[in-house]
Protein backbone atom coordinates (compact mmCIF):
# COMPACT_ATOMS: atom_id res chain seq x y z
CA UNK A 1 0.00 0.00 0.00
CA UNK A 2 1.23 3.31 -0.80
CA UNK A 3 2.01 5.60 1.91
CA UNK A 4 0.77 8.85 0.15
CA UNK A 5 -0.31 10.27 3.95
CA UNK A 6 3.31 9.82 6.03
CA UNK A 7 5.10 11.25 2.94
CA UNK A 8 2.66 14.26 3.36
CA UNK A 9 3.56 14.92 6.38
CA UNK A 10 7.42 14.63 5.79
CA UNK A 11 6.67 17.18 2.77
CA UNK A 12 4.91 19.59 5.33
CA UNK A 13 8.31 19.71 6.98
CA UNK A 14 10.13 20.17 3.68
CA UNK A 15 8.22 22.88 2.50
CA UNK A 16 8.85 25.13 5.40
CA UNK A 17 12.54 23.76 6.37
CA UNK A 18 14.87 27.25 5.53
CA UNK A 19 18.52 25.57 6.12
CA UNK A 20 20.27 26.25 2.75
CA UNK A 21 22.33 23.51 1.41
CA UNK A 22 25.43 24.22 -0.19
CA UNK A 23 25.93 21.47 -3.19
CA UNK A 24 27.76 21.23 -6.35
CA UNK A 25 27.60 18.99 -9.53
CA UNK A 26 28.60 15.67 -9.04
CA UNK A 27 27.70 15.72 -5.29
CA UNK A 28 26.13 12.31 -3.83
CA UNK A 29 23.37 13.31 -1.54
CA UNK A 30 20.42 11.55 0.49
CA UNK A 31 17.49 13.29 -1.15
CA UNK A 32 13.98 13.02 0.28
CA UNK A 33 12.24 12.18 -2.68
CA UNK A 34 8.86 11.17 -1.39
CA UNK A 35 6.36 8.62 -1.81
CA UNK A 36 5.52 8.61 -6.04
CA UNK A 37 3.26 7.48 -8.42
CA UNK A 38 2.93 4.86 -11.17
CA UNK A 39 6.98 3.69 -12.04
CA UNK A 40 8.51 6.98 -10.60
CA UNK A 41 11.54 6.33 -8.28
CA UNK A 42 10.35 6.85 -4.82
CA UNK A 43 12.53 7.25 -1.52
CA UNK A 44 12.59 4.50 1.36
CA UNK A 45 12.76 4.25 4.95
CA UNK A 46 10.57 7.19 7.43
CA UNK A 47 11.89 9.80 5.13
CA UNK A 48 11.40 8.47 1.63
CA UNK A 49 15.19 9.52 0.83
CA UNK A 50 17.00 8.33 -1.41
CA UNK A 51 20.76 8.44 -3.00
CA UNK A 52 20.73 11.13 -6.39
CA UNK A 53 23.70 12.46 -8.09
CA UNK A 54 23.66 16.37 -8.63
CA UNK A 55 24.11 16.13 -12.17
CA UNK A 56 23.27 20.23 -12.82
CA UNK A 57 23.00 23.09 -10.25
CA UNK A 58 20.98 25.70 -11.65
CA UNK A 59 20.50 27.99 -8.93
CA UNK A 60 21.23 27.64 -5.04
CA UNK A 61 17.45 26.02 -4.79
CA UNK A 62 17.08 24.12 -8.11
CA UNK A 63 19.34 21.51 -9.36
CA UNK A 64 18.60 18.23 -11.73
CA UNK A 65 19.27 15.10 -9.80
CA UNK A 66 19.34 11.73 -10.89
CA UNK A 67 18.28 9.12 -8.59
CA UNK A 68 20.78 5.75 -7.60
CA UNK A 69 20.12 2.48 -6.63
CA UNK A 70 22.47 -0.16 -5.57
CA UNK A 71 20.60 -3.00 -7.81
CA UNK A 72 22.97 -3.76 -10.67
CA UNK A 73 21.24 -2.70 -13.80
CA UNK A 74 22.28 -3.08 -17.72
CA UNK A 75 21.04 -1.00 -20.63
CA UNK A 76 20.81 2.71 -22.23
CA UNK A 77 18.25 3.94 -19.28
CA UNK A 78 21.38 2.60 -16.62
CA UNK A 79 24.65 3.86 -15.87
CA UNK A 80 26.87 1.73 -13.27
CA UNK A 81 29.97 3.20 -11.41
CA UNK A 82 31.95 2.19 -8.34
CA UNK A 83 30.88 4.36 -5.32
CA UNK A 84 32.14 3.75 -1.52
CA UNK A 85 33.56 0.49 -2.78
CA UNK A 86 30.11 -0.77 -3.80
CA UNK A 87 28.72 -0.58 -7.52
CA UNK A 88 26.11 2.00 -7.77
CA UNK A 89 23.19 2.37 -10.92
CA UNK A 90 22.89 5.83 -11.40
CA UNK A 91 18.51 5.56 -13.12
CA UNK A 92 18.81 8.17 -15.85
CA UNK A 93 15.10 7.54 -17.36
CA UNK A 94 14.58 8.70 -13.73
CA UNK A 95 16.28 12.63 -13.61
CA UNK A 96 14.54 15.04 -11.83
CA UNK A 97 14.32 18.92 -11.06
CA UNK A 98 13.99 19.08 -7.55
CA UNK A 99 14.53 22.14 -4.53
CA UNK A 100 17.30 21.67 -2.72
CA UNK A 101 15.06 21.65 0.52
CA UNK A 102 14.98 17.94 -0.69
CA UNK A 103 18.86 17.21 -0.32
CA UNK A 104 19.17 15.78 3.45
CA UNK A 105 22.92 14.74 3.92
CA UNK A 106 25.81 14.69 1.08
CA UNK A 107 27.58 11.18 1.16
CA UNK A 108 29.96 11.90 -1.47
CA UNK A 109 30.91 12.69 -4.81
CA UNK A 110 31.57 10.70 -8.22
CA UNK A 111 34.79 11.29 -9.82
CA UNK A 112 35.42 13.06 -12.78
CA UNK A 113 35.90 10.63 -15.04
CA UNK A 114 32.57 8.71 -14.73
CA UNK A 115 30.81 12.03 -14.33
CA UNK A 116 31.53 12.53 -17.69
CA UNK A 117 30.69 9.02 -18.86
CA UNK A 118 27.48 9.43 -17.16
CA UNK A 119 26.26 12.72 -19.12
CA UNK A 120 27.37 11.31 -22.30
CA UNK A 121 25.15 8.30 -21.64
CA UNK A 122 22.33 10.18 -20.58
CA UNK A 123 22.91 12.89 -23.58
CA UNK A 124 22.52 9.76 -26.17
CA UNK A 125 19.19 8.62 -24.20
CA UNK A 126 17.68 11.79 -24.61
CA UNK A 127 18.38 11.83 -28.86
Amino acid sequence: MKQYDAWNEVKKDIGVAEDDIYFKERDIFWAKLGQNVGFEQNGKGNEFTRPVIVLKKYSKNMLLAIPLSTTPRDGSFFFQFEFQNNISTALLVQNKLISSKRLAKKIGKIDKVNFEKLKEKLIDLIK
